[in-house]
């Protein structure tokens, strides 16, 4: 993995270290600052380029087309609100997915597996541990968003999200976040109208690189990918890690996610 993922800049590989301990205190005063932290040029361009066209051709003929229209929250009411409240406003999200099934022998499984990575993820996050998902489908996915298609406006359902950029596009594709819009005790409606009118000052934007590993807080915090311009899509990969071992979504999540459901892989269900 020494040629895969940098370690002489992110010395996961070194547990217990000066260079880890600082590496990690970094991205926990990062995540409480902003909630996130990119390490940049976390694989190797030679690799990142590798995964890229690893994934390409898979990408092309047996992607999953995601195309609906959603609310913020991705549900079909909220019952403390009226049906015609501007926090319930529709978007529309378009994406390709490919599932862990179709990614066993590639690079990005091979960085999602790595037992350094999850205990370096699980330090940062005051876990006592973490594990790779057991569902053979939701573990790993990479998508893809072509010309003109965009993730929009959401809260994730999980504490945090870890992805790898493998492919940035020629223009747009930026990844738009509005930290702490509600809390546990707040869902503010009203500033979650504010941002879906475009009237909320306090958005981010950031543009992610080949090659970066993100982690992001996004239960709390509204983000969304703006739409992809140009001919070479934004192509991501999204780690999936929880708090115990053997996590698995039932047949209708994944039907709903990836238009088909699996039997799972019980042979990964730690890492």
């Amino acid at each position: 993995m020494n040629t895969v993922i940098n370690l002489q800049r992110y010395p996961l590989d070194r547990v217990g270290s000066e260079e880890w301990t600082a590496l990690v205190d970094k991205a926990r005063d990062e995540l409480a600052r902003n909630g996130m932290f990119s390490l940049e040029g976390f694989i190797q361009d030679e690799h990142v380029g590798l995964a890229a066209r690893q994934i390409q051709p898979t990408m092309d003929a047996e992607s999953h087309t995601h195309k609906r229209s959603h609310n913020i929250y991705f549900k079909p009411e909220i019952p403390e609100l009226p049906a015609d409240h501007p926090a319930l406003k529709k978007v529309e999200t378009v994406s390709h997915t490919l599932c862990g099934d179709q990614l066993a022998s590639t690079v990005v499984t091979e960085v999602y597996e790595y037992p350094p990575l999850v205990a370096f993820l699980s330090a940062v996050m005051e876990k006592p541990a973490l594990y790779v998902m057991a569902d053979p489908l939701a573990r790993v996915n990479v998508m893809s968003y072509r010309e003109g298609e965009t993730l929009n406006w959401h809260f994730d359902r999980s504490e945090f999200t870890t992805t790898l950029m493998l492919q940035a596009p020629e223009a747009g594709g930026e990844f738009e976040y509005r930290t702490d819009l509600r809390t546990a005790d707040d869902p503010n409606y009203d500033g979650v109208a504010d941002l879906l009118r475009g009237n909320d000052p306090k958005v981010q934007k950031l543009r992610l690189s080949a090659g970066t590993l993100n982690v992001f807080r996004g239960k709390n915090t509204a983000h969304r990918v703006t739409p992809v311009q140009g001919q070479r899509e934004r192509m991501v990969a999204v780690f999936s890690y929880y708090e115990k071992p053997g996590v698995i979504f039932s047949a209708e999540e994944q039907i709903g996610f990836y238009g088909r459901a699996a039997q799972p892989n019980t042979e990964n269900t730690a890492a």
